[in-house]
């Protein structure tokens, strides 16, 4: 059935649904609504999983106002958000949600579908930002290298052995790529087996990333040597027709909660001491990768980040890097002893003057 969607030009028109959509993914919504849905998929790229979220964040307004999306209010906002906050969601949680809010009525003001905008002046409750969690290097090393030792005894004349293998190096190959090149999950299983822009060979490919951004990645031994053992191995567990990289033991492409899972299986039969998941991985090689470089604008090139003070979240993990090393090595900073920090005249200890 067709329904309105958006054009190039910000126009409502009639179309049919967007290819990739979900069989009734968009059914029930406003027709305004599924438009800017489609404008999102459509113009801005947006990835899936962000389509998602828009649209699990905007059915939330469309309950508010059921479908009167004209006359919403501010103060009608202000309480929504309010009320969801006192029912214990997360102020990141409802600063998400109100993003999606924005965006929206933004995009329908400017094309002239709504004439004002309820969410101007509304601002989500404060909430710390959260530091990303980042392993240690050595841990790091020491869960691949383990990793590396767990290869199941090679018994070619059983099924049940050539699978394990193949899921192992599939594994291997996979947590190299997320540490040694810092990508996402979403592009790590974008990737394509005969890509011709992906040369393993000489340590270069290239990765689509958030709004279908193309970058160049580094690829370094580690992650090369993991890679060329799985496509080793890769025929005899994917379909013939299957053009993934990674593919699931199915003989599919794998799917971002299938690498999730593996990883989790790993990190807990390896005893790393927690639970381990893909976005850690690339948390762990921007912090590394800036302890020893320094170079910010670097590592923003290679995590793909579109603005700076996304990266610079790393600089304070390496800041806490350093005061940890300094707890521990200086005896002017140990804590709890005759050598405790000493409080300086202006309010701080030692540790933290200059």
């Amino acid at each position: 059935m067709a329904r309105r969607s958006i054009r190039d030009d910000g126009r409502v028109g009639q179309v049919t649904p967007r290819t990739g959509a979900a069989p009734g993914a968009l059914d029930g919504l406003p027709p305004l609504i599924a438009a800017w849905l489609d404008y999102l998929a459509v113009v801005r790229r947006v990835s899936a999983y962000t389509h998602a979220a828009y649209a699990r964040e905007i059915a939330h307004l469309v309950a508010l106002c059921n479908g009167a999306l004209g006359e919403v209010t501010p103060a009608a906002v202000r309480k929504a958000i309010g009320t969801a906050h006192e029912a214990g969601l997360a102020p990141r949680s409802l600063a998400r949600r109100l993003s999606a809010w924005r965006a929206f009525y933004r995009w329908a003001c400017t094309h002239g579908h709504l004439a004002v905008d309820p969410t101007v002046g509304v601002r989500p409750p404060k909430s710390d930002r959260l530091l990303p969690k980042a392993l240690p290097v050595d841990e790091a090393v020491r869960f691949l290298d383990a990793l590396s030792a767990a290869r199941p005894p090679r018994a070619p004349q059983q099924p049940d052995g050539i699978r394990a293998e193949a899921l192992w190096a599939r594994d291997r190959a996979l947590f190299e790529l997320l540490y040694g090149c810092g990508l996402r999950v979403g592009e790590l299983v974008a990737l394509d087996y005969d890509d011709p822009e992906c040369d393993w060979a000489a340590g270069r490919i290239v990765v689509l990333g958030k709004r279908r951004k193309r970058r160049w990645v580094p690829v370094g031994r580690m992650a090369r040597d993991a890679v060329r053992e799985w496509l080793r191995v890769r025929p005899g567990l994917a379909a013939a027709d299957e053009q993934a990289l990674f593919v699931s033991d199915r003989g599919r492409r794998l799917s971002p909660q299938g690498v999730a899972s593996r990883l989790a299986y790993w990190s807990e039969r390896l005893g790393v001491g927690q639970r381990l998941h893909p976005h850690m991985l690339r948390h762990s090689f921007a912090s590394h990768l800036l302890q020893s470089s320094g170079d910010l604008r670097a590592v923003q090139e290679l995590l793909g980040h579109a603005s700076l003070a996304s990266t610079q979240i790393y600089t304070k993990l390496d800041v806490q890097h350093l005061a940890r090393i300094y707890d521990a090595a200086h005896p002017r900073a140990r804590r709890g002893g005759r050598e405790s920090a000493v409080e300086s005249p202006h309010g701080r200890s030692d540790s933290e003057t200059g």
